[in-house]
């Protein structure tokens, strides 16, 4: 096997097997090119895995995640050039993930780190010379949107939300365990939505539930107020050392993780840095809280409203419908704080 393949432990090789029995063996010599492999270092967690606000201590990487979603849609397609399009999908992913969108202002739909998705497989003469090897366009796995099994638009379930639920589900939030994420992903088929689209849908009603039951609390934690307090917290220590001219964009894209906390941690920010590290919860405050740092606007919406035989569940089953709806009516409106300010 390659050097990524080898360099994973088991809990991460198990879950694999579940996604793609017959690991597609092409696929390693894409997974090791020098774009690809930096993404080991970034987790799929947004920096939340950082403090104690969160429980989890499980890194699982961009990398990590990337090589999943090609995985599953490799099962479902077997199609080289989508498979490719979703390993590439986050290729252009920086230090601390979607932080660095609430750093460009970008906390509402966190797609700013996308643009450079095409310049860097451009720029990758190792990635370059693969495709051409293998008689592939660049357009055709630069952007996986154009393939409604790699993407589509939310509610719907594509290889990169099924990913994301699964993984975050199993690792970093231990909600579900191996065998419930197999049961959930052998229901899953190929079916046509009432946009008369391809799209990842459930043969089994209660199977669907179950995973609209565990996506729905997935999306609480997605943009909860301890979520949103971290995501602005770190863009805003890394904006002020960016304006500090003691890390740059390109740094970003450049460093791993473990060392933009070095800098955070050699810098007048470390000790608000560690205050957030050892916090246990945040503090809401339906009023402007004074004197302290804050956060209050909303996030992201992720959730997804999954296909049933061809139907959305929130159409032909009332709890998933509940389900949804109470996810949906998540009131972000707090100002939530932790008792330190930003120093001068």
């Amino acid at each position: 096997m390659n050097n990524y393949y080898n360099s994973i432990c088991k809990e991460i090789k198990d879950y694999f097997k579940v996604l793609e029995p017959n690991f597609p063996e092409w696929l390693n010599e894409y997974i090791d090119t020098k774009e690809l492999l930096s993404q080991r270092y970034i987790s799929v967690t947004n920096g939340t895995i950082y403090t104690d606000l969160f429980e989890s201590d499980f890194f699982f990487s961009s990398l990590d995640h990337s090589v999943a979603v090609a995985l599953i849609i490799w099962h479902f397609t077997h199609d080289k050039k989508q498979t490719l399009s979703g390993l590439f999908h986050d290729i252009s992913t920086p230090a601390f993930k979607h932080c660095i969108d609430y750093l460009n202002g970008d906390y509402m739909t966190q797609e700013s780190t996308e643009d450079l998705t095409t310049e860097i497989i451009i720029n990758s003469k190792e990635i370059m010379d693969l495709l051409k090897r293998d008689n592939i366009e660049i357009s055709e796995v630069d952007n996986y949107h154009i393939y409604p099994i790699a993407d589509n638009d939310t509610p719907k379930l594509s290889a990169d939300r099924l990913e994301y639920s699964l993984s975050n589900a199993l690792f970093i939030y231990k909600l579900l365990d191996l065998s419930i994420i197999k049961e959930i992903y052998d229901d899953i088929e190929i079916q046509e939505n009432e946009e008369k689209e391809i799209e990842l849908g459930f043969k089994t009603k209660k199977i669907a539930r179950s995973f609209v039951k565990v996506t729905s609390r997935l999306s609480v934690i997605y943009r909860e107020d301890r979520t949103r307090y971290s995501m602005q917290f770190i863009a805003d220590i890394i904006k002020n050392l960016n304006e500090e001219n003691k890390i740059s964009k390109k740094d970003l894209y450049e460093m791993k993780e473990s060392e933009v906390i070095d800098i955070i941690e050699s810098s007048k920010y470390k000790e608000i840095f560690n205050m957030w590290r050892k916090a246990k919860k945040v503090q809401l405050s339906t009023e402007e809280p004074q004197n302290v740092y804050y956060v209050h606007h909303g996030a992201k919406i992720r959730y997804i409203d999954p296909l049933f035989n061809g139907e959305r569940m929130s159409k032909c089953c009332k709890i998933a419908k509940k389900m949804i709806d109470n996810n949906l009516s998540y009131d972000m409106n707090k100002f939530v704080y932790l008792n330190f300010n930003f120093p001068d």
